[in-house]
């Protein structure tokens, strides 16, 4: 209970949080363990989510009780894998402008993430997993990363764009927002990003063993959840900066409310279609509300020995 209370304090999640977690939550632990013991190997799970769908905070519920059932495990978000500010620009000067906003496909160190991901998997000892600092925009120095002891039984990969395939090339050809329309009117952009998802990010993906979905009501709840997100990062770094008596706000790349609304418009192509195509190719599938809560859950492409979830369709009402 110590390790759940550790978990509701560091997320500033109120007390509620558990009861939802219990009801939809705790079932998933116990197939991902089912399912760990089957394989007999490093099981990889992988959680979609729209920006500020609780994805990262399901990845360490997750975890958390992995942990305390005893299996060991991690929650890595593919944040961590972001091409450094650098390298970004670069691909800005190379390939289009849009490519120094970090996020889509495109700008993640994919060796990296394989490389990582295959080292957390084997009996490799103590191995150092990648940190990106969204404050400041850039991946922290290998010096600062996180060790962790392998092997681990269960790896939480989670991400806006995680499990998410490409497009037809015919739906690349209209604009979807203000932001393509004025900045990539040819296309290049988004082309590139597309066939980014043909070539490159099909190897992570078959890295997945199970896909969880959180899947919002629209995307024009993004706005606001990601609007939250920015203001409890301001409060983490103000937090870090009283405690450490260490004024660092002119290295913070924090967005005030306008900047989210243009920045979310570099995610509303991929996440308008992974609302549509997604929930029909995960194994587990959450249905939100525009309040983030659990309304309910389907198991549309449950995998082999899965019996229990294979037919589960629930409904909760009133929450």
């Amino acid at each position: 209970m110590g390790a759940i209370r550790g978990f509701i304090t560091r997320n500033s999640l109120p007390e509620y949080y558990l009861q939802q977690a219990s009801i939809w939550f705790d079932p998933i632990v116990e197939t991902l363990i089912g399912h760990h013991y089957s394989a007999g190997r490093t099981l990889v799970v992988g959680i979609n989510g729209c920006q500020g769908s609780g994805k990262t905070t399901l990845a360490d519920y997750l975890c958390t009780c992995l942990q305390a059932k005893g299996l060991r495990s991690i929650a890595i978000s593919i944040d961590d894998f972001y091409l450094t500010r650098q390298q970004r620009q670069q691909l800005a000067t190379d390939v289009h402008p849009l490519f120094s906003t970090r996020g889509v496909p495109g700008t993640h160190d994919l060796e990296l993430a394989l490389e990582t991901l295959q080292q957390l998997s084997q009996d490799n000892g103590d191995v150092k997993v990648p940190k990106f600092n969204k404050a400041q925009d850039d991946r922290l120095p290998k010096t600062e990363w996180p060790h962790v002891e392998t092997p681990l039984d269960i790896i939480i990969l989670e991400g806006w764009c995680v499990g998410i395939t490409a497009e037809a090339e015919e739906v690349l050809l209209e604009p979807v927002n203000e932001l393509e329309s004025l900045r990539d009117p040819q296309g290049k952009w988004r082309n590139y990003i597309n066939q980014q998802l043909v070539t490159n990010y099909p190897e992570l993906w078959q890295l997945i063993d199970r896909l969880i979905m959180l899947q919002a009501p629209s995307f024009s709840c993004v706005y606001q959840w990601r609007l939250e997100q920015e203001q409890k990062l301001t409060q983490e770094v103000a937090l870090k900066e009283e405690a450490l008596k260490d004024d660092t706000s002119k290295n913070n790349h924090i967005m005030p409310a306008e900047e989210i609304r243009q920045f979310i418009q570099h995610y509303e192509r991929l996440t308008r279609h992974a609302l549509k195509y997604l929930p029909q190719n995960c194994q587990h599938l959450f249905q939100l509300t525009h309040k983030r809560q659990v309304v309910a859950y389907q198991a549309p492409n449950p995998l082999p020995g899965d019996p229990r979830f294979g037919q589960r369709d629930v409904t909760l009402k009133g929450l």
